[in-house]
């Protein structure tokens, strides 16, 4: 089989893909209406994406926390569905500028603020901008009727907004400006140096190799002997490089893993990667006094103190809903 062939096979894109593609197929009805397979497969993309780097060989793992993601993506639909019915007598409207904010963020903390990346989950899935546009509307319309519905929760106190924006301060950052430096071996899925080398046995190099890591040898001697980029002879050390320099999936691993615990082999289509995060820059987060951010804060608040009561009332509406799951 040809290493492109190949890949294709392993990776099927950056999105849960298979063969042959539906056109857009259901994945549950809703009180008839319905939510369909585009719609959990483009929201599912970034996660699978990263999935499918973290798990090269797939196996339980990877099938076990896919199979979570995709479940909570439609969950969250389904539970959209049951709001917006719940709710469309009151005929509720969005600002256009919220939707487009709403956008932005996820295209800056999703896709590394790569707008043709994002546009290219798009197409993947058969969805056009003005229908993730009414997604995203419906979503925000969702949000703040939770926040109607429990307007009477008690009212924030200043420390637990405080405490609430300490914890959450990192989500509020600029993420393309985030920086890393980490050291990496990478082993490309064929070896020209040795013409029998298959993306299978590299692989099974990169996981003895990385069995040495973990076992306390030296990571730059490793880099020196083993890697196959310009960065091996200084160890595999990269400085400050731009988290928008980096994929989407690569990056969203790294800037989680922990400085000096090394990860993988992590995939990607030339070959697998070990890494060590040597130090992360975070962006500038927005402050608390920003009216915006305070509200959002505010708000996740009040949904922590009602989150006991919101699941009752969801469940009684779920109870009585018609939903029909498909996947």
């Amino acid at each position: 089989m040809k290493l492109r062939s190949f890949f294709a096979l392993l990776l099927f894109a950056s999105a849960v893909h298979a063969a042959p593609v539906e056109v857009n197929g259901i994945a549950a009805k809703v009180n008839g209406r319905v939510v369909t397979k585009n719609q959990v497969s483009f929201m599912l993309a970034p996660y699978f994406a990263q999935l499918a780097t973290q798990f090269p060989r797939r196996g339980p793992d990877f099938e076990k926390k896919l199979k979570e993601a995709r479940d909570k993506v439609l969950n969250e639909l389904i539970d959209r569905e049951i709001i917006l019915d719940e709710f469309k007598v009151l005929g509720a409207t969005m600002k256009q500028q919220a939707v487009d904010d709403e956008i932005n963020r996820q295209v800056r903390e999703l896709y590394n603020g790569n707008k043709e990346k994002f546009n290219e989950e798009l197409r993947k899935n058969r969805l056009t901008m003005d229908g993730f546009r009414e997604m995203t509307r419906e979503k925000l319309v969702v949000q703040a009727m939770r926040a109607q519905h429990f307007s009477d929760a008690p009212p924030p106190l200043p420390n637990e907004i405080q405490k609430e924006y300490n914890e959450a301060k990192a989500s509020f950052r600029d993420m393309t400006k985030d920086v890393i430096t980490f050291q990496m071996i990478f082993i490309p899925s064929s070896d020209a140096a040795h013409p029998e080398s298959t993306p299978q046995t590299q692989l099974a190099l990169a996981e003895e190799v990385m069995t040495q890591v973990q076992a306390g040898k030296d990571f730059a001697e490793l880099a020196k002997t083993h890697s196959k980029d310009a960065f091996a002879e200084t160890g595999g050390t990269r400085e400050n490089v731009p988290r928008t320099d980096l994929s989407p999936a690569f990056s969203a691993i790294l800037f989680e893993a922990e400085v000096g615990k090394p990860v993988g082999p992590l995939l990607d289509p030339q070959g697998f990667s070990i890494v060590k995060v040597v130090k992360k820059e975070l962006g500038p987060s927005e402050p608390l006094s920003n009216p915006k951010v305070r509200q959002m804060i505010e708000e996740r608040v009040r949904r922590n103190k009602t989150a006991g009561e919101y699941e009752r009332w969801i469940e009684s509406k779920r109870k009585r809903a018609i939903i029909d799951r498909k996947i």
